[in-house]
């Protein structure tokens, strides 16, 4: 009887000090650039937001290093955020300049990748930068299917989620594409020319859906898909409808960027969710 009770003891013992000694650990995708897509995952995009001007000679050096990362990838979204004597100068800028730049006059030309990170200068050489913060594997998506028509502007936007999340904020951007006007350019790229006569400027911020820092969105657990409706009337100063397009983008507490997608208008999109 005794032998009987000390086995149970020590087996019972045993039991404690593995359970005890145990480490959980969690399995996370790589969220790496170059890792291979893992299924029910989402692709991961990185938000440039490049405070620039028609009248700012050094901009163009921003808008050179936009083109290197769209020609090396598809997981970009760019907008172009346009300040000072410019027709297409946006006037709500303040709230995102005081973010950035708090008690620091905005002097161009600005970059930052994911909303709050400093794209180095010389941007041109440093691409991989911007490349780094993109992947194949991320915990949240989001889709955008919009209606342009008869003067208004109709937009969904999705988000799906695939952990919990809390404090998340969603900022609708709505852009302008193909606005031609001349670009002054201080640096050799264009070929250095002083002037860019006619040059073309795409994803010109024209309006904010929402709230410029963000609207709050709850709801945001594991496995939840919510949808955010918007009806706006096209703005008056969009020159041509036909070129409007969107950017979509949640923003933690910290105001960093967690994904964000681009669409044009009257595109019907798919969650970007590997198969």
């Amino acid at each position: 009887m005794k032998k009987g009770y000390l086995l149970s003891f020590l087996f019972g013992a045993f039991l404690f000090s593995s359970c005890a000694d145990t480490t959980v650990v969690e399995n996370t995708p790589d969220q790496s650039l170059n890792a291979p897509a893992i299924s029910g995952y989402f692709k991961k995009r990185v938000l440039i937001e490049d405070y620039t001007g028609t009248w700012c000679g050094n901009c163009t050096r921003v808008a050179y290093a936009i083109d290197q990362v769209k020609a090396q990838t598809d997981k970009a979204v760019t907008v172009a955020i346009h300040n000072g004597n410019d027709p297409y100068s946006f006037a709500g800028i303040a709230p995102l300049k005081n973010l950035i730049l708090p008690n620091t006059p905005l002097a161009l030309p600005v970059s930052r990748l994911n909303r709050m990170t400093v794209w180095t200068f010389p941007e041109p050489t440093n691409i991989q930068q911007a490349l780094d913060l993109t992947g194949n594997n991320t915990f949240l998506g989001l889709a955008l299917n919009s209606t342009v028509a008869n003067g208004t502007i109709n937009l969904d936007v999705k988000m799906k989620f695939l952990q919990d999340y809390s404090d998340l904020k969603l900022v609708v951007y709505l852009l302008e594409d193909k606005l031609i006007y001349d670009q002054r350019n201080y640096t050799n790229y264009y070929n250095g020319d002083a002037i860019l006569y006619n040059f073309e400027h795409n994803h010109v911020l024209r309006s904010a859906i929402t709230n410029i820092l963000g609207d709050a969105v709850s709801g945001t657990t594991n496995g939840s898909s919510i949808t955010k409706n918007f009806s706006i009337p096209i703005p008056a100063d969009i020159a041509n409808s036909a070129n409007i397009s969107f950017a979509a983008f949640l923003v933690g507490s910290d105001n960093k960027v967690l994904n964000a997608r681009a669409s044009v208008a009257n595109e019907n999109q798919s969650f970007e969710q590997n198969p």
